[in-house]
Parts: C-alpha cells; sequence; structure tokens
C-alpha cells in the first residue's frame, strides 16, 4: 500500500532534538518494509517564528509563505539525514518530482511546494496525483474537534467524519502563512474533493503512527491504548 504522511513541524522538530529525528526514521523504515512512503514536514515553530519576523519587516505574505517552504525543507533534509540510504536524497520540489523519486523505491522526504499551500495541502494533492491507498496527518492533537480543545472544555471530538463536515469544523480557519489548524481550509476542500481516506491522528510519538498504519491496513478493531484520531470518510 501507499501512504502519504504528513508530519507536522511541531511534532518532528519542535526542539530540532537529533534523537525524535532518528525515532521517526527509525518508525518510516520499519514501515517501508510492508509499505511506499512519502513523507511532507511541516515547518513547526521555527517557520511561525520566521514567518512573524518576516511579517514585522515588512514582508508580504507570498514572501512569508516562500520562507516557510524553506524551513519544511530544511526539516525534510534533517529527516532525509536520519533516513540515510533508505531516504530519497533529496526533497523533491514539486508533485512530478516525487512521482519520479518515489520509482526509486526509496522513501520520499519533501516540504512545502508553492506559496499558498500548506504542508497539509501538499499532502493531498500528492496522495490525489500518486493515487495514494491513505493519507495520514500526524499533529500534536489527537483528531479532529468541534473547536478548540485548547481554548474551549466543552470541544467535542470526532472519531469518524465525512470531508463535507470536516470542511464545515476548519473553514474559519485565517488562511495566513504560518496559521494553525489540525487540518488546513484547502486541504480539507482536497480531501473532499478527492475522497480521500484521511486519518488525523496524535503524531507526537513515532510508534502512534505505526500502530494506526498497521492497524489501518489489517482493518482491525482499535487496540486499547492507541489512540486511532479521527477518520475522515465517506465510507
Amino acid at each position: 500500500m501507499l501512504f502519504v504522511i504528513s508530519i507536522g513541524g511541531s511534532v518532528l522538530a519542535r526542539d530540532l532534538n537529533p534523537e525524535r529525528f532518528k525515532k521517526y526514521a527509525s518508525m518510516l523504515e520499519e514501515l517501508s518494509q510492508e509499505h511506499s512512503i512519502v513523507v511532507v514536514t511541516g515547518g513547526g515553530v521555527a517557520a511561525r517564528q520566521y514567518i512573524e519576523t518576516a511579517r514585522q519587516i515588512g514582508a508580504n505574505e507570498v514572501t512569508c509563505d516562500f520562507i516557510g517552504i524553506d524551513v519544511t525543507r530544511l526539516n525534510a533534509q534533517l529527516l532525509i539525514a536520519a533516513l540515510g540510504k533508505n531516504a530519497y536524497p533529496e526533497p523533491p520540489l514539486n508533485y512530478k518530482d516525487a512521482e519520479l523519486a518515489l520509482a526509486s523505491g526509496k522513501i520520499v522526504v519533501m516540504g512545502g511546494v508553492i506559496p499558498g499551500q500548506t504542508t497539509d495541502m501538499v499532502s493531498a494533492v500528492l496522495a490525489e496525483y500518486l493515487r495514494a491507498d491513505m493519507m495520514v496527518i500526524a499533529t500534536s492533537v489527537d483528531g479532529v474537534y468541534s473547536s478548540d480543545p485548547a481554548t474551549d472544555e466543552n470541544a467535542r471530538k470526532f472519531d469518524v467524519m465525512t470531508p463535507k463536515e470536516l470542511l464545515d469544523v476548519v473553514i474559519s480557519t485565517e488562511m495566513k502563512a504560518g496559521s494553525k489548524s489540525p487540518v488546513d481550509p484547502l486541504a480539507a476542500k482536497m480531501i473532499e474533493r478527492c475522497n480521500i481516506d484521511t486519518i488525523v491522528m496524535d503524531g507526537t510519538q513515532p510508534e502512534m503512527i505505526s500502530n494506526v498504519v498497521r492497524q489501518e491496513c489489517a482493518k482491525s478493531k482499535p487496540v486499547e491504548g492507541i489512540k486511532p484520531g479521527t477518520r475522515i470518510t465517506t465510507k
């Protein structure tokens, strides 16, 4: 099976801990023994800091997007370094290059592509373009909520939802470089358009990602202790 995995920068690179990169690399290497894997890395805190500084010195939003893209590609290069010979050696710069890289049989790791697209959006477009079996969005929250659980104690988590329901939840997200949301509106729209089976999940521990992927492949019931996240599907 082919999986496109979006790993948020706040998950992978929140403090640039080399051991964390090694742990995610080990998990991806293990998964790649059974599946084809394409990873899209986010920018995280570092990207938001660079973007905010750029805004304060007068940069427009497109320039801020380019800065954020550069940070996501730096995170991709760090993960590639951790993967060593198991990874395609360079982050693809566009979707066609990602398809060519995948043909190498290696794990493909890339960052952002063009201004106006978050890495979740890049993942969704890739999942459609590559005809992936599933997209996994590994973030710092354990699924999609009706509102921000950090500020609303009455926020309700969705275990299963349709792409339309996902879009309704996230549509109010402000579309600026560095905006924070479990899934951004454009990615949600792409998921709705293409009916991409998607899991939004807590990816703060790499084993959570591998456990959920294996569970999905086996079509088994949730295992105790494994947070399955939110499944977005029309089925």
